[in-house]
C-alpha cells in the first residue's frame, strides 16, 4: 500500500476496525475510507455497490462483523449467520467487481474444529465438529475465506483471510452478557460493590488472547506480504486459563471478592491456541504482553465507559 492509497476500513467503529485505522493513522495514511451504518448499510447490496462504484477503493479491511461472546453467540445464531454471511459477501463481491487491489478478511479462532491438535495450524479447517455454542458464526466466517479463496482462483483477485486468537482491547464491548469474556469481566468486577462475582464454566479452558492494536499492527503486515487467499493465523503466544484471567483481571480492577463458577453453563472449546508462524517467520510479532494489554483496556474503560445500569 502506498501512503496515498484509499483504504477503506469496513467497521472502522468497532474494536478490530477502531486499531485498524488508529495503526493506517499512524503510520501516515492519508486516504482512510469510512463509512456508518447510516452512510452505507453493509446488509444491503445496492448501497454496497453504489459505494464502490463512486468512491475508487485500492485496499479493503473487512473488520465489519456481527460479533459476541458466548452468551450471545448462542442466543442470536440467526442474526450472527446472516448478517455476516450478507455482509462479506457484499463486501468481497463488489470490492472484487470495482478493481480494489487487495481484500483483507477478518475471521476467528473459532472456525477451527473444537478438538483440533493443538497449537492449532491453518491446516486444521474442516477437518472435525465445530464448537455447538458458535457454530453459526464460524459457519459464516468460513464461508468468507471460502469465497475469498474462490474469486482468488477464478478471478485471480488478490486477499488474505486473517485468523485471530481471542481478541480484546480499547473501544470493546463491555457489557456483562453479550461481551467478550474480558470486557465482561471487567464490568462484572467493576460492578460488584463487593458482592461475589460469577462465571460461565468451570474455568479450566485455555484461552489466548490477542490485543486488538497488536492485530491491527499484523493487518497492515499482511496486506503486504500475502494475496493469495491465504489463511493466516494470527496469535500472542500467551495461553492462560479462565481462572487465571479472571483472577488477573480482578487484581486490575481492585477486585478482592469471592469468584464463583456456574458449572451448569457450557465450557466452550477446552484449549486452542495458535501456531503463527507464518507470520513469525516473515518477521511479524506482537508488542503487548496479555498483563500490558489488559491494563490499557481498564484504563480506556473507565475513562470511556460504565455499566452502572448493568448491576
Amino acid at each position: 500500500m502506498n501512503k496515498d492509497s484509499r483504504i477503506f476500513v469496513a467497521g472502522h467503529k468497532g474494536l478490530v476496525g477502531s486499531a485498524i485505522v488508529r495503526t493506517l493513522q499512524e503510520g501516515g495514511y492519508i486516504n482512510i475510507v469510512t463509512k456508518s451504518r447510516s452512510e452505507v448499510d453493509l446488509l444491503n447490496q445496492k448501497e454496497v455497490e453504489d459505494f464502490f462504484a463512486s468512491e475508487n477503493i485500492d485496499y479493503v479491511f473487512d473488520a465489519a462483523a456481527r460479533v459476541g461472546g458466548i452468551y450471545a453467540n448462542d442466543h442470536y445464531s440467526g442474526e450472527f449467520i446472516y448478517e455476516n454471511t450478507q455482509i462479506q459477501t457484499n463486501l468481497i463481491h463488489y470490492s472484487w467487481k470495482y478493481g480494489v487491489k487487495k481484500f483483507l478478511f477478518l475471521g476467528s479462532v473459532c472456525i477451527y474444529p473444537k478438538f483440533a491438535e493443538v497449537p492449532v495450524k491453518e491446516e486444521s479447517l474442516l477437518t472435525g465438529y465445530l464448537e455447538p455454542t458458535n457454530d453459526a458464526y464460524a459457519i459464516a466466517k468460513i464461508s468468507g475465506i471460502k469465497m475469498l479463496q474462490a474469486y482468488n482462483k477464478q478471478y485471480g483477485f488478490k486477499g488474505v483471510s486473517l485468523m485471530p486468537s481471542n481478541l480484546y482491547g480499547i473501544g470493546d464491548n463491555f457489557h456483562p452478557d453479550n461481551g467478550h469474556v474480558i470486557p465482561a469481566m471487567m464490568t462484572k468486577f467493576n460492578n460488584s460493590n463487593g458482592k461475589s462475582v460469577t462465571f460461565w464454566g468451570d474455568g479450566t479452558p485455555m484461552r489466548e488472547f490477542l490485543y486488538a492494536d497488536d492485530l491491527a499492527d499484523a493487518c497492515l503486515f499482511a496486506m503486504d506480504h500475502f494475496e493469495n487467499a491465504e489463511i493466516i493465523n494470527v496469535g500472542s503466544g500467551e495461553n492462560v486459563t479462565i481462572k487465571k484471567l479472571a483472577n488477573t483481571i480482578a487484581r486490575i480492577v481492585g477486585y478482592y471478592g469471592d469468584i464463583e463458577w456456574d458449572t451448569t453453563r457450557p465450557n466452550g472449546t477446552p484449549n486452542r491456541p495458535l501456531d503463527y508462524s507464518k507470520m513469525t517467520e516473515l518477521g511479524w510479532k506482537p508488542k503487548h504482553s496479555l498483563y500490558q494489554g489488559l491494563k490499557k483496556t481498564y484504563q480506556w474503560f473507565i475513562e470511556n465507559t460504565y455499566y452502572d445500569s448493568c448491576k
